[in-house]
């Protein structure tokens, strides 16, 4: 029978199409990981891997044995979560995906304050696009993600936290940042920069332009909410920016002023999401809970 580990390397192979990219992740040397894959194909009798320059490709049999691998793997860590469960539901390692428009200014103090009430419980933190890591949880290979809301599927917890205000902001000196509240049509025409078209921030901020009939500058999406932030500053064009970036001190608002237009509502909610029935559903209700509370005291902070 195949072992877990080789049935782990034939996975790992098959999402990146490198044995070197493969061997890197899976922590072992390149000779050792093609060693134990073609061990694995003469134990099965059969081919699975197409080998060429430029990396490794799944035949017609090695994607379905992938398939079954992947549940396989999927089954065999959820073996190790009960039996972590049935000893202590708050220890072990989580692996938390989420994005760099919220990770970086809400999970610092939540980690810390998590480390107290739960001492065994480990978060391995990934940033990432909040889909890619949607697509994980059924793999196995993300344990929670924290991100924007629409998160939906049939195989999935989804627990609402938080309603977060997002800000349209200029530089200090920009013409609209003169203090005094802004008609909307005020708007017109004035450049927007965004992120990454993959973020959901992006879709909304598109959205927050076409209805001001304001323009998206083409060609400069910001990697990050602080590349938007040092754009802004320096005269590029206005963006919108989420309320826990400019109350955290890993953001702020330094150089920037907030616009206010008249009738201007705009927010995001964000949301924790698991795989339905997971055994450390107790571990993700507490992380949620002091998400929440943790989300909603910045939120409330003055300025």
């Amino acid at each position: 029978m195949p072992t877990l580990r080789q049935l782990e390397y034939l996975v790992t192979l098959a999402d990146t199409q490198s044995f070197v990219e493969a061997a890197r992740l899976a922590q072992v040397s390149q000779p050792t990981l093609s060693q134990q894959v073609r061990a694995l194909e003469d134990r099965l009798g059969v081919r699975l891997l197409d080998r060429g320059p430029m990396g490794a490709v799944l035949t017609p049999i090695g994607r379905s044995i992938v398939i079954t691998a992947r549940r396989m793997l999927r089954d065999a860590r959820e073996i190790r979560a009960l039996a972590d469960d049935a000893q202590d539901a708050l220890t072990g390692t989580l692996r938390l995906g989420t994005t760099s428009t919220i990770g970086p200014y809400l999970l610092s103090p939540i980690i810390a304050e998590l480390h107290r009430v739960a001492p065994g419980l480990r978060l391995h933190v990934r940033e990432g696009i909040p889909e890619d890591h949607l697509l994980g949880l059924p793999r196995g290979t993300i344990d929670v993600v924290l991100g924007p809301l629409p998160m939906s599927g049939d195989a999935l917890e989804v627990e609402p936290l938080v309603r977060e205000p997002l800000y349209l902001v200029a530089a200090a000196d920009h013409p609209l940042a003169s203090g005094a509240e802004l008609p909307a049509e005020a708007l017109a025409g004035a450049a927007m920069l965004t992120l990454d078209p993959r973020h959901h921030l992006s879709q909304q901020v598109t959205d927050i332009a076409a209805a001001h009939d304001m323009v998206v500058v083409p060609d400069y999406y910001g990697t990050s909410l602080d590349s938007l932030h040092q754009m802004v500053a320096s005269g590029f064009g206005l963006t919108v920016l989420p309320g826990l970036y400019l109350r955290s001190p890993a953001g702020g608002r330094e150089g920037l002023a907030v616009l206010k237009v008249t009738g201007w509502q705009r927010h995001r909610s964000l949301a924790l999401a698991w795989r339905r029935q997971s055994s450390m559903d107790s571990a993700f209700r507490l992380i949620a809970e002091h998400v929440q509370a943790c989300a909603e005291t910045l939120l409330a902070a003055a300025g």
